[in-house]
């Protein structure tokens, strides 16, 4: 048997050990990170990606040398590269996506999911961490489902997997019968891919030129005959706009044609964190199926995507069965059955960082810091409106400010928003609307404060040249 070398027998972060052996790499780490951020300088790295790429290479060849190098020499040169090279959630010019911060417990939590690598495909790889997804789970949907008869929720990688299961749930709910899927042109792009992976019918696509679903709209198309089954899909809170669909309306529509429910609320289920914002997105509990995303609206790293339903049974489709993991008699000896809990086998438990997060911060405080990018982004769009050069599309709904210089084209948006990504000056996205195309600001930074956002409307208004 081959004897492992010596310098990497003793590098395992598990064991009694393995705390002592992490802790100067941790440490390494954070230096590094901090030396690149500093070597950064800002929200985003200059020089465009042929510059950034020039970099990498630098640091990373070669990439497989014959002899390692070792840990601490490793870790600090391509740490360093990454944090130079990275786009910086926690600088408050770096707002162009769904990208938030993720809060400094959430990340130390994830470490130690690492360290011990637990993975939820059967119950004797990750016994505690099985116990606390259902239990946390649990906990949240109840949030979302308050008056469920038992509600539950599924861990998933974002809200791209969430809809993808809300779709495949109403398929197998409607027992081999065509599903008739009727979203709003405002949903997200990964309802209509995941009917074309799950092998459904082309959504019907209703206009959305207010930026959401027409309840109106929706009983004309839902009146036209039909005998299949139908899935209305709802957003609360779109990825252009942050708009939110009105719920009640939709949620009585659908039951007066008998259609199920489904409403996409990756960015804006955190708002029931909320004591007063929760009122926007009233009605979310009456949808048969609600999927949230906590790495957007909650401060999570990435991934940490749920989706809720009102009752646990509805995931009894998902069951699945593989002896080495799931045999009957171990089931039935009462070894929890873990397959049914996720389209994926091996699964890291992403719930543990958000379980540390709510018993660390609680429901009122996660619900501050939503309340603050929301009072922020409301900040920012009468600062908007106070300066004659620049134009506001529309008042925030949750976060997501769009704007853009007075009359300016839509070449002219899109180069002023690549003029200050070359220069690494300030991220920003874009937003297509019938009324043309605008820079997008979406607030997510709990540290955000009036100067920040003074100083990226000044960044726009100097850059508004060639």
């Amino acid at each position: 048997m081959p004897v492992p070398a010596s310098g990497t027998a003793r590098l395992l972060a598990g064991g009694q050990s393995g705390p002592g052996v992490l802790r100067p790499m941790v440490d390494t780490v954070l230096d590094a990170l901090a030396h690149g951020a500093a070597d950064r300088g800002g929200p985003l790295p200059a020089g465009g990606p042929a510059a950034v790429a020039r970099r990498i290479r630098g640091a990373a060849r070669p990439l497989i040398p014959d002899e390692g190098e070792g840990p601490h020499h490793a870790l600090r040169s391509l740490v360093h590269a990454l944090a130079h090279g990275a786009a910086e959630p926690a600088d408050p010019r770096c707002t162009a996506h769904l990208h938030c911060p993720p809060l400094a417990v959430a990340t130390a939590a994830d470490l130690a999911v690492s360290a011990l690598n637990p993975s939820l495909d059967s119950w004797d790889q990750a016994p505690a961490a099985c116990a606390l997804e259902a239990l946390t789970c649990r906990a949240l949907a109840e949030l979302v489902h308050p008056h469920g008869p038992d509600p539950d929720a599924l861990v998933t990688t974002g809200g791209t997997e969430s809809n993808q299961l809300g779709l495949l749930l109403a398929r197998e709910a409607a027992q081999g019968a065509p599903l008739r899927i009727v979203r709003g042109a405002n949903a997200h792009h990964s309802v209509q891919r995941a009917a074309w992976l799950l092998g459904l019918p082309e959504p019907l696509t209703l206009p959305t030129p207010s930026g959401v679903l027409d309840p109106v709209a929706l009983h004309t198309a839902l009146d036209r005959p039909s005998d299949a089954p139908t899935l209305v899909v709802a957003t609360a809170g779109t990825t252009d706009t942050g708009a939110i669909d009105p719920l009640p309306d939709i949620a009585d529509v659908c039951d007066h044609h008998a259609a199920t429910l489904h409403i996409d609320a990756a960015y804006g289920a955190p708002l029931l964190f909320s004591d007063t914002l929760h009122k926007r997105i009233h009605g979310l509990d009456r949808a048969r199926t609600v999927a949230l995303d906590l790495h957007k609206l909650g401060w999570q790293p990435v991934a940490a995507g749920l989706l809720a339903v009102p009752d646990g049974a509805a995931l009894a489709s998902l069951a699945h069965h593989a002896d080495y993991l799931n045999a009957d008699d171990d089931t039935e000896a009462g070894l929890p059955d873990l397959l049914g809990r996720s389209l994926r086998t091996t699964r890291r438990p992403d719930i543990f960082k958000i379980a540390v997060t709510l018993r660390a911060l609680g429901r009122r405080g996660l619900g501050e810091l939503v309340d603050h990018v929301c009072a922020a982004a409301q900040h920012l769009a009468d600062l908007i409106e106070a300066r004659p050069g620049l134009e506001l599309y529309a008042r925030p709904t949750i976060s997501t400010v769009l704007f853009r210089p007075t009359g300016a084209p839509p070449a002219a948006v899109a180069a002023l928003r690549r003029r200050l990504l070359h220069h690494g000056a300030a991220v920003l996205g874009r937003a297509a609307t019938p009324e043309g195309l605008w820079l997008k600001a979406t607030v997510l930074n709990p540290h955000i404060q009036p100067d920040d956002l003074r100083g990226l409307l000044e960044l726009v208004e100097g850059n508004t040249t060639p």
